[in-house]
């Protein structure tokens, strides 16, 4: 089993909204703003080759299916589809992929899944001969989203994913056609239902921690449907991946896709031996 980072289209959000209650003067030491305030944010995927024998994408980041004005609002830089060529560097095409683990179904993690936008056609999956894996309840709450993230999801995709016949919803046990080589559980601070996975050692923060910033235990964003709740989630996530030796893998973060934790001497969660890019490491 190895295991890749694959970038997908990458963003620039303002740095404010990303890191919610922390102030500018803080937080633009960690990452630099630009002349808008915006940080530069990546769409990292997991790609695992060899799970039993199948090709397992964590994620497919945010994609090319915005129509240009609305990439533009939401700060895409790239108007391909950059997932597609980091796929074909690991020598995989969209087909080859077996199954897609979806931790929630916000445009910025799931919108890899549609081909890029052309005008006057209308949305369409990719992965033809994947399953789509999702949180059973969060699958719920992207049926009937909450005014607060609606704008996070997209209208056309869950219509889709139904009518593909390869729709697989994970409950609470976390039992999957992966079978126990994939170990799921869920967090609520973020969004309802949100999915996270573990596979060969390194476990997929997802929107709980977006990146190295974030591992600090205070900081949350301000698309964080309950801070508090997800701090708490948070400290016990870290204590046992710090516990049993289990890696961080970021999707957000611009510059580091997998690091270990620790705790500092004044007692602060802090990655260490960071790894900027995996090309087929061995799990």
């Amino acid at each position: 089993m190895k295991l890749w980072s694959l970038m997908g289209n990458s963003q620039q959000l303002d740095g404010g909204a990303m890191f919610g209650n922390a102030p500018r003067a803080l937080w633009s030491r960690w990452i630099a703003p630009d002349e808008q305030n915006r940080i530069p944010l990546a769409c990292r995927c997991l790609l695992v080759t060899g799970l039993d024998g199948r090709n397992v994408l964590f994620e497919t980041g945010i994609g090319a299916f915005f129509e240009p004005a609305m990439r533009e609002r939401y700060g895409v830089v790239e108007s391909r589809h950059v997932l597609l060529d980091s796929l074909a560097e690991a020598g995989l095409t969209h087909e080859d992929v077996d199954a897609v683990v979806l931790s929630h179904l916000h445009f910025d993690h799931a919108g890899g899944l549609l081909a890029p936008w052309q005008e006057g056609s209308p949305a369409r999956l990719l992965f033809p001969n994947a399953r789509y894996l999702v949180g059973a309840d969060h699958w719920q709450r992207a049926l009937a989203p909450h005014p607060r993230d609606r704008a996070s999801f997209i209208p056309e995709l869950h219509t889709l994913l139904e009518a593909s016949g390869r729709l697989e919803l994970i409950g609470e046990d976390g039992h999957s056609s992966l079978g126990p080589a994939v170990r799921f559980s869920f967090s609520e601070g973020h969004t309802p239902g949100l999915m996270l996975a573990e596979v060969g050692g390194v476990a997929f923060c997802a929107d709980l921690i977006p990146g190295a910033a974030w591992v600090h235990l205070p900081v949350t964003m301000g698309y964080d449907r309950w801070p508090e709740k997800l701090i708490d989630e948070k400290k016990q996530f870290l204590d046992d991946k710090m516990a049993r030796g289990v890696r961080l893998f970021f999707t957000h973060d611009h510059a580091c896709a997998l690091a270990s934790v620790t705790r500092d001497p004044k007692g602060r969660y802090t990655p260490v031996d960071v790894i900027e890019r995996l090309a087929g490491l061995d799990a």
